[in-house]
């Protein structure tokens, strides 16, 4: 998302809207970032994974300055402008949907945002739902609408998508990547689903005993089609990465020790 045809702008190209050189975050003595080092440039789309403990959930406490109270160092430098999108909607039940996208924004033109926001996530004429009225996808969908009318520089995503069904999970694939495009904010989400992160990221991520074992690009021809031999060489690099022993080609993946995906 981030590179530009017509070889004038790459991602190299652009000033990082995160940077972040050798972080380190602990609790008592267990030290869960070691001196991490990682940049996301305007309108990137990086995905996070790694083993339970890893330090992935500690890196985005970090960006959205949700760490307060813990013993750390190094530098970070992220915009003010952040919105987090969770994989519980966390939806405010007393309040219709509208009110509940608009909250806390400012302006003569709020609630119109609000209804754009909403129409952008095929949830136009629902305003005045309340949240108990919709299923989990159509919540989810409610959840990036709130998020992105704000128009974040940095959109953090913690496994959004974890609790949906597969098939609402692909059309929320679809929605993401859409509305990642159309607003441009840098991205990074975190998930265990290797499958997921090459779907919709520009970047893969490793994270291992809080260091980056591995930062690998996403280069693949459109659609990305699970069958293509380019799509299974990377899965199973990133597959590597995280531990999961590949049996013989053909074969399903076993991870090593359950903690993997």
């Amino acid at each position: 998302m981030a590179a530009h045809t017509g070889g004038l702008t790459t991602a190299k190209d652009l000033a990082p809207t995160v940077r972040i050189e050798n972080l380190v975050r602990s609790f008592g003595a267990r030290q869960v970032l070691d001196g991490l080092e990682l940049s996301i440039v305007p309108g990137e789309f990086v995905a996070l994974l790694g083993r339970s403990g890893s330090g992935k959930s500690t890196l985005l406490r970090a960006l959205a300055r949700l760490d307060h109270e813990v013993a750390g160092s190094g530098e970070l430098a992220a915009p003010d402008h952040v919105s987090v999108v969770f994989q519980d909607a966390r939806l405010l039940p007393w309040k219709r949907l509208l009110d509940d996208v608009v909250l806390g924004l400012t302006g003569p033109d709020a609630e119109q945002r609000g209804r754009t926001a909403l129409a952008e996530v095929g949830l136009d004429g629902r305003e005045r739902a309340w949240p108990v009225e919709l299923s989990g996808g159509e919540q989810q969908r409610v959840s990036l609408a709130r998020s992105l009318v704000r128009e974040p520089q940095l959109l953090l995503a913690a496994e959004p998508f974890g609790a949906l069904d597969a098939l609402t999970r692909i059309r929320m694939h679809i929605l993401l990547r859409r509305l990642c495009e159309r607003h441009r904010p840098a991205v990074l989400l975190v998930t265990h689903d290797v499958d997921e992160a090459i779907v919709l990221a520009d970047r893969m991520v490793v994270l291992d005993q809080g260091r980056i074992a591995a930062d690998l690009p996403v280069e693949l021809p459109a659609p990305r089609r699970h069958g293509s031999p380019e799509y299974a060489a990377l899965r199973d690099r990133v597959l590597a990465q995280l531990g999961v022993d590949l049996v013989e080609e053909g074969s399903p993946a076993r991870p090593s020790d359950g903690n993997c995906t």
